[in-house]
């Protein structure tokens, strides 16, 4: 049985029987105003991070979530857009579709606001969307694509960025690690299908996001999600997991690369009032500037002694330089 069965089984059973301490349960609940999460919903929330973010969510966007699971990311979504089809919902998973489908009759009683109408919810596969050509404001998967092998990453990536419209964003949550799997690891097909033995490091995670085309990647949490010890899975080393959510905006491709936010920012510190790099960027004196990291490695070629350059947070909020 192929690592794609093995993961529509795992989610089969999940769809039938919630199981709350599945794979990654970290995703974060927000009640937000006039919005109630049903209880049912919570206890289906399989995910490692939030994709819903209101930045990103301005303007009635149309938003697309590929891999339903319980549905509260769905409703999370359908609340700022509040129109029929606003939220298109795909899964390859006949069980976790209806499950979905129940969830937000649930959610209807307790949300006035909410109509089952504002989901879409399509049958279909993430390495073939049924979704048109530049159409979505907005898509989100959330622990889903670590799953997959390279090949399915770069047909699931490339449709994404296929259905989104120009400057639409890609947001996801996924589990990274810097450490090196081995392939017992690698190969195990039911850990893989349980968001562990599948893991990028962030450089290869974003590198697929980059040679798919988006533009500009934003890091905007990284924070700790599991331990795989010798004990109890089929490594001699203790291999730390972490959880980030990234956003891929499909900005045009810079000439001289892609625009890759990690958290840093610059400050400059001289005598005058500001500091212009005559590269479209202005650093206002003792005023932080969040930085791209290739203008952050711009800036330190510079050698001046007046700009300082912050590492990596790995938090970005915004407001950068590009």
């Amino acid at each position: 049985m192929s690592y794609l069965e093995i993961t529509k089984d795992v989610y089969r059973e999940a769809a039938l029987t919630p199981d709350v301490g599945l794979c990654c349960t970290t995703n974060p609940i927000w009640e937000l105003p006039g919005l109630k999460i049903p209880k049912i919903m919570q206890e289906m929330n399989y995910g490692c991070g939030s994709t819903v973010h209101a930045r990103d969510l301005t303007n009635n966007p149309r938003t697309l979530y590929v891999g339903v699971g319980g549905g509260m990311e769905l409703l999370q979504f359908a609340y700022f857009s509040r129109m029929k089809s606003g939220v298109v919902g795909v899964d390859v998973v006949d069980e976790m579709l209806e499950a979905s489908r129940k969830n937000f009759v649930e959610a209807e009683a307790q949300n006035p606001w909410f109509k089952s109408e504002f989901v879409d919810l399509r049958k279909g596969d993430a390495t073939a969307l049924p979704v048109e050509d530049n159409s979505i404001d907005v898509a989100a998967q959330n622990c889903l694509f670590n799953i997959f092998k390279t090949e399915e990453l770069t047909q699931a990536l490339n449709e994404m960025y296929r259905v989104l419209k120009p400057h639409g964003r890609l947001v996801m949550s996924d589990p990274t690690c810097e450490q090196e799997m081995n392939d017992e690891l690698r190969n195990d097909e039911r850990l893989r299908a349980l968001c562990l033995s599948g893991s990028l490091s962030i450089k290869d995670y974003v590198k697929a996001l980059t040679d798919a085309g988006f533009g500009t990647i934003e890091i905007r949490a990284r924070k700790p999600y599991r331990i795989l010890d010798p004990k109890n899975y089929p490594t001699e080393e203790l291999i730390y997991i972490e959880s980030i959510e990234v956003a891929a905006i499909k900005d045009p491709m810079p000439e001289d690369g892609p625009c890759i936010f990690t958290g840093k920012a610059a400050i400059y510190y001289g005598d005058e009032d500001h500091f212009d790099d005559q590269k479209g960027h202005i650093l206002l004196k003792n005023q932080p500037i969040a930085i791209c990291d290739k203008t952050a490695g711009a800036l330190a070629d510079l050698g001046r002694d007046d700009i300082y350059i912050s590492e990596s947070t790995w938090h970005y909020d915004g407001g950068g330089c590009c």
